[in-house]
């Protein structure tokens, strides 16, 4: 990766927005996809604006997009898009989408920008050198422990009944009294937590072109990014995800969350410091006014 790279994928941002800036809150055609996720005018628009800069100007590398799938697929750097993160906010006319554009090298994601194209936040991470917002310097922040800590997620209906468990656990321990997790968001909860405002973000079912970008973003401002075994994630990975803005607390969320099968790096890493509570089955949040 050089410092073209990054020009680059700053210029295919700033070409995706040109496509979607017009089009939010306007008038478009949107149809459900095979996976019942909505595609719109925008999404295929501003893709294909992005696949023919790098056709043009990068021909040997390879493409791997959301609406148009993938393209020179045995390069060894690949260009990772996806042009709204978050369709269903973009129809709903609310600004926390976000379109999504990573370089991988050899199946790493070495490269990850999220820009919010209408508000006009754009996070760039760079493996081996810190995450900026706008040009300015952003980090995650330190979390003492599970308890307390913000947590967000996208839709729990995105996870099956094993995944939810893990999740509604995560959420026991994390907010013993009131649960009060964050819904919705997708990729800008990332941006959110790389800015520290966010403590932890759990997902399921994510495909590469969702979270190829945020592992730089993520990383570079200090926070980390694994599978739901505390694995690094990669071309490979089963599209479980959880970033943390402290990697410290990583052993403490998969021990909150239940993980029965961790690697050895984590298996003998130093007991949690969080007291687990038990398991969600058969727990009652809390009405209001209750203790």
């Amino acid at each position: 990766m050089t410092p073209k790279d990054i020009a680059f994928a700053n210029r295919l941002a700033d070409a995706a927005g040109e496509v979607i800036r017009p089009k939010f809150r306007g008038d478009w055609d949107a149809e459900t996809k095979a996976d019942n996720t909505a595609v719109t005018e925008a999404d295929r628009g501003a893709e294909a604006v992005m696949r023919k800069m790098i056709e043009e100007e990068r021909p040997e590398d390879g493409i791997i997009g959301e609406e148009y799938g993938t393209t020179n697929e045995s390069a060894g750097r690949q260009w990772v898009l996806d042009p709204i993160d978050g369709t269903q906010s973009f129809v709903a006319g609310r600004p926390i989408f976000g379109t999504l554009i990573a370089l991988m090298q050899d199946g790493w994601p070495v490269l990850g920008i999220i820009d919010q194209p209408i508000l006009r936040e754009r996070w760039v991470g760079r493996v081996g050198e810190g995450t900026t917002l706008n040009g300015e310097p952003v980090r995650a922040r330190p979390c003492a422990a599970v308890e307390g800590m913000s947590l967000a997620t996208t839709s729990p209906h995105c996870f099956d009944a094993d995944q939810s468990d893990a999740w509604l656990n995560l959420v026991v321990n994390a907010y013993p009294k009131r649960p009060f997790p964050i819904y919705g968001g997708d990729c800008y909860n990332y941006a959110m937590l790389a800015s520290g405002n966010i403590d932890c973000v759990m997902e399921a079912g994510l495909k590469i072109h969702d979270y190829a970008a945020l592992v730089p973003v993520v990383e570079g401002a200090g926070g980390v990014m694994s599978d739901w075994q505390g694995n690094p994630l990669d071309a490979d990975s089963d599209g479980t995800v959880i970033a943390l803005g402290d990697p410290a607390r990583i052993e403490d969320v998969l021990a909150a969350m239940g993980s029965s099968e961790l690697p050895a790096h984590v298996r003998e890493a130093s007991q949690p410091q969080t007291t687990i509570l038990p398991s969600s089955g058969g727990f009652k949040f809390p009405l209001p006014g209750e203790d």
